[in-house]
Formats: C-alpha cells, sequence, structure tokens
C-alpha cells in the first residue's frame, strides 16, 4: 500500500442496482423468497458496500501483487431500493494498522440514505494466501 493511503481518505462510487441483486432475484432458489418484495437484497447490498472500498483502495494499492478481502462488515440496511436505483456510496478510511483497514461506508439512493455502517479489509499477497488455501482444501490447517 502507497503510504499516502491513510486515515481521513474519502472516496465516492456510483452504482445501478441491477435485477439480478433483488431478493427473489438472488435467492430464486429459495420459494418463499419469491414472493418477497423486488428490493435490493441485503446481502448484495453488502457486496457493493465491498466493491466501493476496494475502489477506494485501488488507486494506492501495487495490483496484481497487493490485493484485499473483506474480514468484517457491520452495515445496517434501513431503507429499501427497487432494482434500477442509482446507489452513492461514500466511504472514509477510518483505521490503517499493518494490513488491516477499517472504513465507515454510507449508501444513498434518490430517496435518501439507505445503509451505513463500517467494513474492515485485509490487504493479501494472493501468492501467499492462495498457497493457504490449497492447504485447506488438502485439509491442511
Amino acid at each position: 500500500m502507497s503510504p499516502d493511503f491513510r486515515p481521513g481518505l474519502r472516496f465516492e462510487w456510483t452504482v445501478t442496482v441491477p435485477v439480478r441483486a433483488t431478493v427473489p432475484q438472488l435467492y430464486h432458489d429459495t420459494p418463499f423468497c419469491l414472493d418477497m418484495p423486488d428490493v435490493l437484497a441485503t446481502g448484495y447490498m453488502v457486496g457493493m458496500m465491498e466493491l466501493a472500498c476496494i475502489h477506494g483502495m485501488m488507486p494506492y494499492m501495487d495490483w496484481p501483487r497487493e490485493q484485499s478481502l473483506g474480514t468484517r462488515v457491520d452495515f445496517e440496511h434501513v431503507a429499501p431500493s427497487p432494482p434500477g436505483a442509482v446507489l452513492r456510496i461514500e466511504g472514509e478510511v477510518l483505521e490503517v494498522e499493518g494490513r488491516r483497514v477499517k472504513f465507515r461506508v454510507e449508501a444513498w439512493d434518490d430517496a435518501g440514505r439507505i445503509a451505513g455502517g463500517t467494513h474492515e479489509r485485509c490487504v493479501i499477497d494472493p501468492d501467499k494466501f492462495n498457497a493457504k488455501l490449497a492447504r485447506r482444501k488438502a485439509g491442511q490447517p
């Protein structure tokens, strides 16, 4: 990570809610979900919030030799968004401690705030991570 990546850094990302991100579509293989409202699923929203943080980190990373993985989310989803809504996701770096980064993240659509909370990511060396993954796939700790 660049030394310029530090607490106080702010970023913004916009994304349109795709139809596949709604509760009935995301959970199409769960019958009772097909009857649920056609709104942005919280699970997909979490992914969008994570992607916003990744976009905020990218200018400061040595990609692809440095990558990041989400390790913690604490979001409150407070309002529904329909498919086609444009979300504005804003974030701020709160802490950078070694490889761990903590963000404050909030999201809005045209009608107002829909979500907010914190997210943590860990910067990884993909070669080392993939070696660890291979060991786990082989049943080793």
